[in-house]
């Protein structure tokens, strides 16, 4: 097995001050009420592994894979696979820190990028189920000066809502030197001219701007920052020491937060640094490690967190308004040949994400890597090969 290296990690809470609406307003007594109201609830997810006389053979494939495609193809992650709720594999190759030599350890928090939106679905199916927020209301319920109206929390979820690309107004329209938060780019949206691509349902069109307002819903509701209302609801209650929301706009980086990396002219690692777009939370902008991600994933599985409904409609594809369906509920992606296969890739800044879940296997597959490898998709078959041919179970 390869080495795996240890050092410390911090946790952030993240803190910003919610716009108010008129209509869905609430005290700051409730609002409290509603982000804390899970602190006190612990749900073990036990962290367990297969016996090593079961896992030695797939773990040497893996061990070999990883040195491979670390050796060839400039991987430097880390990887988990579990099966049955235990852990068959989990290790990571290659530098958190090129310039200082600094190996990856299993604490090196990766930026989740479009992984993030699974758990601002899930804050958002946290609300829905305390009664906070209907999935059938409108962005205008809770920002009545946004410019697109009858647009459903629910077309945000599945991607149906047509709604410009907020990338393109922030590098065009957004005039300071830091860049936006949610709040500011939910204000920059109401003045600026940019139109819609179609009207809500009728399309299916992956769309980080739905997931940046979610978000805002989120703090508008809470009362309380993106980053804190995952932490107090989420993270703290499965346990996840090592993950959080991370914005350039208001955090300090983390002790042991990674940056993402290209590779210049084939052998130098150029650091790449924010944008515009980094001050924004909710499409993207997770952090977290793979054991965290395989707490989240069967803490979520489980039904402790969410309900059996809630679930079901984050893992069952959606449909638009002539009932065609498409491949993505709420945060996750369904695949189309097999609906029990869910799951979802991230790209952003140098980071390449993926989280697989096989439901009628009881396999998951996590892969997190910050140096822009761009194989996920063939990797993720490969492992899943090398654990079904090898594992002794």
């Amino acid at each position: 097995m390869l080495q795996f290296f240890r050092f410390s990690s911090v946790i952030f809470v993240f803190v910003c001050i919610a716009c108010t609406s008129s209509k869905k307003d609430k005290s700051s007594t409730n609002s409290k009420i509603i982000s804390q109201k899970r602190i006190e609830e612990k749900f073990t997810i036990p962290v367990e592994y297969f016996p090593e006389k079961d896992t030695k053979n797939v773990n040497h494939k893996l061990d070999s894979l990883l040195k491979r495609i670390n050796k060839r193809h400039d991987f430097h992650g880390a990887i988990l696979v579990s099966k049955n709720k235990k852990i068959v594999y989990k290790n990571q190759i290659g530098f958190a820190d090129f310039k200082k030599k600094i190996p990856l350890n299993e604490e090196s928090t990766f930026q989740l990028a479009s992984v993030s939106k699974q758990f601002t679905a899930a804050a958002i199916m946290l609300l829905h189920e305390r009664n906070k927020i209907k999935i059938t209301d409108t962005v205008n319920t809770y920002f009545p000066n946004f410019p697109f109206e009858n647009i459903t929390i629910k077309h945000l979820l599945n991607h149906t809502a047509g709604l410009p690309k907020y990338f393109w107004v922030a590098e065009h329209e957004w005039q300071k030197e830091k860049a936006p938060t949610n709040l500011e780019m939910m204000e920059l949206f109401s003045c600026s001219s940019v139109q819609r691509f179609f009207k809500p349902g009728r399309n299916f069109d992956y769309s980080n701007t739905g997931y940046f307002i979610l978000a805002s819903i989120v703090e508008k509701v809470s009362g309380t920052s993106f980053g804190n209302f995952l932490k107090e609801n989420i993270f703290d209650p499965l346990d996840m020491k090592n993950s959080y929301v991370y914005s350039c706009k208001h955090d300090i980086p983390h002790k042991n937060q990674l940056t993402g990396y290209r590779l210049y002219r084939g052998w130098r690692h150029i650091g790449i640094k924010n944008t515009v777009n980094d001050g924004v939370v909710g499409d993207k902008n997770v952090y977290s490690t793979t054991e965290d991600l395989f707490k989240w994933t069967y803490g979520l599985n489980s039904g402790k967190l969410l309900s059996k409904a809630s679930l079901d409609l984050m893992y069952t594809k959606g449909e638009t308004i002539y009932g065609r369906k498409i491949p993505y509920g709420f945060g996750f992606r369904v695949d189309r040949s097999d609906e029990k296969n869910i799951y979802h890739y991230g790209k952003w800044n140098g980071f390449s994400t993926a989280l697989t879940n096989y439901l009628d296997d009881d396999l998951v597959v996590i892969v997190l890597e910050h140096t822009s490898y761009n194989a996920l998709k063939s990797l993720n078959k490969k492992i899943k090969k090398i654990v079904t041919k090898n594992l002794d179970v």
